[in-house]
C-alpha cells in the first residue's frame, strides 16, 4: 500500500495527446457557436437530436435505452438516458451552468450624449468591471416585436467587420482614476457601449445620431426602440476561442465558466446508450446571479421533468418521484479555481487545482466556515472517488482559494436540498469570470472522461 496521496500531472508520458487535441477542436468550435445561454441551449437540441434524442412530450411511455431531452424556455436543457432499472432506484445526474457573466443591456438603452450614441449596460454575475472597458464586444440577444414576431441578433463577432467597445479614461488624464479601488476605478453604470456618431440628416430631429442608429437597427432587424422593452439583449467578447501557448496546451476564451462542464457533460452523455441507472445531463441557467427563476434551479424544472419521466415508465405517484430523487447521485459539473503562479497567495497549495491534474473535485464550496455549501459526505467522496480511478479518470482534489479570502457557490446546495446526494466536480479555470478565461486541454478531456463514467 502506497502510504502517501499523489498528484501527478497528465502530461507525463500522456499517451492520449492527439484524443485530447481532438476533444479540444470541437469544445471550441462549440463555443464559438454558443456565446449566450440561449445559443447554448439551441445548439445543444441541434446536436442531440444527431444523436437520436428525441423530446420527451413525443412518448407516451419510455422504456430502456430511450434518449428524451426537453427545454426549459429556450434558456436550459435536460437530456436523459433511460436506465435499465427501476427508476425509484434513482438517477446519475451530472448538472451544469450554461449562463455566463456579460453586460445585458437595459430596458432603456439607447442615449446620445455629446454627438455620440451608447447604450446603457446593466452587468450580469459577478465581474472586474475595468476588465470589459478597451475591448472588442459583440451583440447577442432576442427581441420580441410588438406583433410577437421573434428576431434573433447575432451582430459583430470576431468574422464581422464591426465591433462595439466601452471607451477607457487615458492614463494621462488618470490622476483620480488611479486613486480609487480596482472594484470603484470604473462603475456600473460607466459601462456604456458606443455605437455611433454620424448623425441623421434631419436638422429637426433633436436626437440625430440616435435617432440615426435606430434607424440602422430598423434598416437590419426590424425593430424599434420600444422593442428593446421585450429583448434580451447580452454583450459579450467579440473574439473565438484560441489555443494558448507555445504548446497550445491551454484553451482561452470567454463563457468557459461553466460551458466547459455543460459541453464535456453533453459529450458524455451522448455517449451513453443503455445503462443501469437513468442518466441526466442537466443544463440550467442563472447560476451567475443565484440560481433563482423560471431557469435556474432553483425552479421547479427539473423536478416536474423527472416527474414526466417517471410516469412514462410506471403507475405514477408523488412517492415515485420521492424515491428517484433521494435515490440519486448528482456530479454539480461546475469549474474552480487553478493555481495562478502570478497569484500564489490566495490559494492553500495542498489544497488548490493545478493545470493538467485532471478535472477537479470539490468536496463543498461556500465561504469562511463552508457558509452556503452543500458539503459532501465521505460516503460519497469515496464512491466518486472509485468510480474515477476504475475509469482511469484524472483527477484532483480542490478548495476554491483560502478559507477567509472569499468564496463561491454553484447549483449543488439547491440540488442536494432535493434530497440528492451531490459533490462539485468540474474544470479548473485561469482568469474566472474575466472577459478571457484560459483551462487545460488536459483538464477539459477529463472531464468528459469523469462524467461519462458516473454517467453509466
Amino acid at each position: 500500500m502506497d502510504l502517501f496521496y499523489k498528484k501527478e500531472n497528465g502530461w507525463k508520458d500522456c499517451d492520449e495527446k492527439d484524443k485530447i487535441f481532438d476533444f479540444a477542436e470541437g469544445y471550441k468550435k462549440f463555443l464559438d457557436s454558443a456565446k449566450t445561454e440561449r445559443e447554448f441551449a439551441k445548439k445543444t437540441v441541434e446536436e442531440a437530436e444527431k444523436q437520436g434524442f428525441k423530446p420527451l412530450d413525443s412518448f407516451t411511455k419510455l422504456s430502456a435505452g430511450d434518449k428524451v431531452y426537453r427545454v426549459n424556455r429556450g434558456k436550459g436543457v435536460m437530456l436523459v438516458v433511460i436506465g435499465s432499472e427501476d427508476i425509484e432506484n434513482g438517477s446519475n445526474i451530472v448538472g451544469a451552468h450554461i449562463d455566463s457573466p456579460r453586460l445585458d443591456l437595459k430596458p432603456s438603452p439607447v442615449y446620445e450624449d455629446s454627438e455620440m450614441a451608447l447604450f446603457k449596460t446593466h452587468y450580469y454575475g459577478g465581474i472586474k468591471k475595468y476588465q470589459w472597458t478597451a475591448i472588442p464586444l459583440a451583440m447577442h440577444g432576442t427581441v420580441v416585436k410588438n406583433n410577437g414576431e421573434t428576431v434573433e441578433i447575432a451582430f459583430g463577432d470576431e468574422g464581422d467587420d464591426i465591433a462595439f467597445t466601452i471607451t477607457d479614461l487615458l492614463p494621462h488624464l488618470a490622476d483620480e482614476q488611479y486613486k480609487k479601488t480596482v472594484g470603484k476605478a470604473i462603475e456600473g453604470e460607466a459601462l456604456n457601449i458606443l455605437i455611433g456618431s454620424i448623425p441623421l440628416d434631419d436638422e429637426e430631429e433633436k436626437e440625430p445620431v440616435k435617432a440615426a442608429v435606430l434607424q440602422i437597427l430598423n434598416d437590419k432587424f426590424g425593430i424599434c426602440e420600444e422593442d428593446f422593452l421585450s429583448a434580451e439583449i447580452e454583450f459579450v467578447p467579440n473574439y473565438n476561442m484560441k489555443d494558448i501557448g507555445l504548446d497550445r496546451s491551454f484553451v482561452g476564451g470567454a463563457g468557459q465558466d461553466d460551458r466547459v462542464c455543460a459541453y464535456t457533460s453533453l459529450q458524455a452523455i451522448f455517449e451513453i446508450t443503455k445503462p443501469s441507472k437513468t442518466a441526466v445531463c442537466l443544463l440550467v441557467d442563472k447560476e451567475e446571479i443565484g440560481s433563482m427563476g423560471v431557469t435556474g434551479m432553483m425552479s421547479r424544472f427539473f423536478e416536474n421533468t423527472m416527474a414526466e419521466i417517471c410516469a412514462k415508465i410506471k403507475p405514477y405517484n408523488d412517492l415515485v418521484l420521492r424515491r428517484c430523487l433521494s435515490n440519486s447521485t448528482c456530479l454539480s459539473a461546475d469549474v474552480c479555481a487553478m493555481h495562478d503562479p502570478n497569484y500564489p497567495s490566495v490559494l492553500e497549495k495542498n489544497n488548490a487545482a493545478k493545470a493538467g491534474y485532471g478535472v477537479a473535485i470539490m468536496k463543498y464550496t461556500g465561504a469562511r466556515g463552508k457558509s452556503g455549501a452543500s458539503d459532501a459526505s465521505a460516503e460519497l467522496m469515496g464512491k466518486i472517488r472509485k468510480i474515477f480511478n476504475d475509469a482511469g479518470v484524472l483527477w484532483q482534489v480542490a478548495e476554491l482559494g483560502k478559507i477567509d479570502l472569499g468564496g463561491g457557490g454553484t447549483i449543488s446546495q439547491y440540488v442536494a436540498n432535493l434530497d440528492i446526494d451531490t459533490v462539485d466536480c468540474g474544470v479548473p479555470v485561469l482568469s474566472m469570470h474575466s472577459p478571457y478565461e484560459v483551462t487545460s486541454k488536459m483538464d477539459i478531456y477529463n472531464a468528459y472522461k469523469g462524467y461519462k463514467a458516473f454517467m453509466k
